[in-house]
């Protein structure tokens, strides 16, 4: 039987398991994008260490708490990043010490960024943009280093996507399927990680108990 990888972070009580039967094929589904992505058939374009380190990365930049614990997301208190980081740290030790010192200098509030669309330029906020170093890209790989400054594009500055993104994907020796899956593994992640903080907060106000009220707690739409 397969673990299911929410329940694993969010440290299922009885309220949230009653909560989460309310809608058994999102939780399925959920389960089964993670398994298509860390359990994958195949990792032609996208190693398994490649994942687990893209998804500390993605999950150490929106971890709450202090970003000045060295950049780990166990002192940050977010169970996501903890588990993602934990991951990375079995999967490419030396690296994973790396991805997650850079998640600490790269983590930032938004999302932000420029919209281009007229009519919304008022809309437009501005922060820091995150581009590895010369170091960071020596020890971590052109490839790797290029996935980091992808997903944290995808993460914090969505709205600023472009092609030229995917240009510098491919000119670091990614494959067009390798794009797909890492531009899907960030979206993933953000998702996930939204759903565990949702039942947590859920669980903590007692709203997610079977007894409360449907609709009046918002439960039903955040139990995935």
């Amino acid at each position: 039987m397969t673990t299911d990888t929410v329940d694993l972070i969010a440290g299922v009580t009885p309220a949230l398991e009653a909560l989460r039967r309310r809608r058994p094929v999102t939780r399925e589904q959920l389960q089964a994008s993670f398994d298509a992505l860390f359990r994958p058939v195949s990792v032609q374009h996208v190693s398994q260490a490649e994942r687990e380190l893209v998804a500390a990365f993605a999950t150490a930049l929106t971890a709450p708490g202090d970003s000045a614990a060295a950049g780990d997301p166990t002192v940050a208190g977010d169970p996501t990043a903890a588990f993602y980081a934990d991951r990375a740290r079995k999967a490419d030790p030396v690296r994973a010490a790396a991805v997650l010192a850079e998640a600490e200098t790269a983590t930032t509030p938004g999302p932000f960024g420029a919209y281009r669309e007229l009519g919304l330029h008022d809309e437009s906020t501005d922060g820091p943009r995150y581009t590895p170093g010369d170091g960071a890209t020596a020890a971590l790989g052109e490839r790797l280093a290029a996935a980091l400054a992808h997903a944290h594009l995808l993460v914090l500055r969505p709205r600023e996507a472009s092609g030229a993104d995917l240009g510098r994907l491919l000119d670091a020796g990614w494959s067009p399927d390798g794009i797909v899956t890492l531009s899907q593994l960030v979206s993933f992640l953000a998702f996930q990680q939204r759903v565990v903080s949702g039942l947590r907060v859920l669980d903590a106000a007692g709203l997610a108990d079977d007894n409360a009220p449907t609709g009046a707690s918002g439960a039903e739409e955040v139990a995935a």
